[in-house]
């Protein structure tokens, strides 16, 4: 049971939730409404994988706060607007102490919007990244079975690479496939774990979705 669990907080509204997404309104409403839930639209998908980047040897916490600014400083996450930046854009966001002012990072966005553009000759990026939905996602009970990295986060990661992307590692590419409901690691007990639709309480693919992806790790695309 939820309240037997030490990793679930049982909310004042009576929602269990593990206990990183209960330290603050901002986390809570991010847990409550956003991760996990499915993303399938090219802006939606470059902005998860940009702030993925970006949150990279950091605090997601330090990330979700500097959402506003990032979504400023990126032209909404426009992947035409930005794959359209140049050095005076470069320079701008260096200078932007709203956001997180990484070089390397910021040029990884940049090149990653002009690879979301061209991706469009081959189907684009919801097509790519979604091609690696899992048959099963897991059930942790706990935060100690929660994994870095799976067999489908490496295959898209290598796929990434391969069309040019930038700083999509498989940690950062097992980290969006669980912002944006590919992967449900909602612990057993949340009330969260199985309510986006793509997989069951249990974690088996429902029917609705089980043409959208691959059934095991693809090493091409």
């Amino acid at each position: 049971m939820a309240d037997h669990n030490p990793d679930l907080v049982i909310g004042e509204d009576g929602r269990a939730r593990p206990r990183w997404a209960t330290s603050s309104p901002l986390y809570i409403d991010y847990y409550d409404n956003e991760w996990g839930q499915p993303v399938r639209d090219e802006a939606g998908l470059y902005e998860r994988l940009t702030l993925e980047g970006f949150q990279s040897g950091l605090s997601w916490a330090i990330v979700l706060a500097k959402r506003p600014a990032f979504r400023a400083a990126f032209s909404g996450f426009d992947p035409d607007a930005v794959a359209a930046f140049g050095d005076d854009d470069v320079a701008r966001l260096m200078a932007d102490a709203g956001i997180i002012r990484n070089r390397r990072k910021i040029e990884a966005a940049i090149g990653n919007a002009r690879a979301t553009v061209r991706l469009r000759e081959q189907g684009g990026l919801p097509a790519l990244v979604w091609s690696f939905l899992p048959e099963r996602t897991p059930a942790p009970e706990s935060l100690a079975d929660l994994r870095a990295t799976s067999p489908e986060a490496m295959a898209l990661s290598k796929a990434l690479k391969r069309h040019g992307f930038q700083w999509v590692g498989p940690t950062t590419a097992y980290a969006t496939m669980q912002a944006i409901g590919m992967v449900d690691d909602h612990l057993v007990g949340s009330w969260r774990r199985g309510s986006s639709g793509v997989f069951g309480a249990d974690g088996t693919l429902n029917a609705g979705w089980a043409n959208v992806g691959h059934a095991s790790p693809r090493t091409s695309a």
